[in-house]
């Protein structure tokens, strides 16, 4: 049990304070029109995808559906289970590998599946930090552990490396979501231009190639990455 800050125990916060998945569903009726729960978060997606965090609004979202924001709310209790709704929603276009072989290749496969659907709805990497108890995430998740377990991990070690390759995964693709929205490669030549004006505040990133998009891919440091943690 926690606390919080006004001294209120988390085990008696109102229902609708508590995310989506832990919320037990309501035994209210809803009301029989062709508005679902799985409209809505369809809706959603695409209004996201659009328009960003910002962009998604009940009232925009309801107008989406050509219906009342107060007939999204015998569906959704906030904008928050939208958002939560969403983003599990998405996961579930991360398809999960056949097992294969080496356990490595399953977490690499999955990484990189995980990296691309996070590129193609690129608001999706700044909400993960919400709380991820969606069906589509759990079940990636398992996976993801399954595999590492083959591969020898456990306990503490387990939880860390999970940790780290999901960190990894999320951190990547909102770094590359966030330069490809920005207008990368553009915005790296003029980066590059900067650094290599300043040789004597910059020399180790300049010898390195930071920033350097002919040096090696966004591929290749995902891929490098993903091959350092797993020799962890």
């Amino acid at each position: 049990m926690t606390v919080s800050p006004a001294g209120e125990s988390s085990a008696v916060r109102p229902a609708r304070d508590r995310t989506v998945w832990l919320r037990e569903e309501s035994n209210r009726p809803r009301r029989a029109t062709p508005l679902t729960r799985d409209r809505i978060v369809e809706a959603a997606v695409i209004l996201l995808d659009e328009s960003g965090v910002e962009g998604m609004t009940m009232r925009h979202l309801a107008r989406r559906l050509a219906v009342t924001p107060t007939a999204l709310y015998w569906h959704v209790a906030t904008k928050d289970d939208v958002l939560d709704l969403a983003l599990d929603h998405v996961f579930g276009e991360v398809e999960l590998p056949a097992a294969a072989h080496d356990w490595r290749d399953d977490v690499r496969a999955l990484t990189w599946r995980w990296r691309a659907v996070m590129l193609r709805h690129p608001w999706a990497p700044s909400l993960v930090g919400r709380p991820m108890l969606g069906p589509n995430v759990l079940a990636r998740t398992e996976f993801l552990q399954a595999a590492l377990v083959r591969g020898g991990y456990s306990g503490l070690r387990l939880a860390v490396v999970t940790r780290l390759l999901a960190n990894y995964v999320i951190g990547a693709a909102l770094t590359e979501a966030t330069w490809n929205e920005a207008g990368s490669p553009e915005l790296r030549g003029l980066a590059r231009r900067h650094l290599a004006e300043h040789p004597d505040a910059y020399p180790t990133l300049i010898a390195s190639g930071h920033l350097d998009d002919g040096r090696w891919s966004e591929d290749d440091l995902f891929s490098g990455g993903v091959d350092a943690i797993l020799a962890l």
